[in-house]
């Protein structure tokens, strides 16, 4: 037996082939992105964590800002490539998710749709991806030193002094970083336009993102875990070794319909391409 292959088994891990796609699993309110050669094991993603009310940035989090909802799983395909979804809210909207995995990146369709005679009260929500193991860290709950992967996140801003300047990755914590806020620690951004008074109650910083990702580097630097949403309302690290990009719904009227478009990419630590390929995913967004 060679060394090589002693080591790899040693390591538990299959390498993966050019070929391997991403698989999807759902259990409960779980969502699980799964390859023989993501650091970590699977990535876990708490699908959705919530849906929100407007007026939430120094509101009770379960008093006011959260509004409840069910979760159907329609369909899911047998190779783990595809599922379906939906969430019906205590409001009356309806939200269908389509959940499409590639070699490298999963992507997210939905369609919004407000069947009522009133307003939905629902303007934005948000996908909880749990990213300790990925990082090198231990676990997803809430133990710990909760900022131990700060240095492994990112986001993109503008270069200072230059707001038509390409986006510069940024490591958290970033240069200004807030620390007050109704709930600790944790930091937000809020997307371009969206009201401040809008956002998740943790401390909003005052930049706003150059674009919409948000994302992580593997515990050896050799792989990049990003996401984004259109529209998104805000980029948020959160308090449970996690990132989010959380998507706007704005609040439908009667009748209704809007569609969201989400991201995630899972592969080799290369910044340039990360932008070629939101740039092209997300066109109006990068421009």
């Amino acid at each position: 037996m060679t060394i090589l292959t002693l080591t790899t088994l040693l390591a538990g891990a299959v390498p993966a082939t050019a070929a391997e796609s991403i698989r999807l699993r759902r259990d409960g309110h779980w969502l699980y992105l799964e390859r023989s050669d993501l650091p970590g094991g699977p990535i876990q993603i708490n699908y959705l964590e919530a849906y929100c009310r407007a007026g939430s940035t120094d509101a009770d989090w379960v008093k006011h800002t959260v509004i409840r909802h069910t979760n159907e799983l329609v369909a899911a395909s047998a190779d783990g490539r595809e599922l379906r979804m939906k969430d019906t809210l205590t409001d009356g909207l309806v939200v269908e998710h389509t959940i499409t995995a590639g070699t490298d990146e999963v992507t997210f369709e939905l369609v919004a749709h407000n069947p009522t005679a009133a307003r939905s009260e629902a303007h934005w929500a948000q996908p909880c991806v749990r990213l300790g193991p990925f990082t090198g860290f231990p676990g997803n709950g809430p133990r710990g030193d909760l900022n131990d992967y700060l240095p492994k996140c990112f986001l993109f801003l503008k270069p200072e002094g230059d707001p038509a300047g390409a986006p510069v990755l940024t490591r958290m914590p970033t240069p200004v970083w807030e620390l007050k806020a109704r709930y600790i620690p944790g930091q937000v951004w809020a997307g371009p336009g969206v009201p401040r008074n809008d956002v998740n109650p943790r401390p909003l910083n005052p930049q706003t993102p150059a674009n919409g990702l948000i994302g992580c580097f593997s515990a050896d630097e050799s792989m990049l875990f990003a996401t984004a949403w259109e529209p998104y309302q805000e980029l948020f690290q959160g308090v449970i070794r996690c990132v989010h990009s959380d998507f706007r719904l704005g609040g439908l009227k009667p009748g209704e319909t809007r569609r969201i478009r989400g991201k995630i990419y899972v592969m080799k630590n290369d910044v340039d391409a990360l932008l070629r390929r939101y740039e092209a995913d997300f066109p109006d967004r990068a421009r």
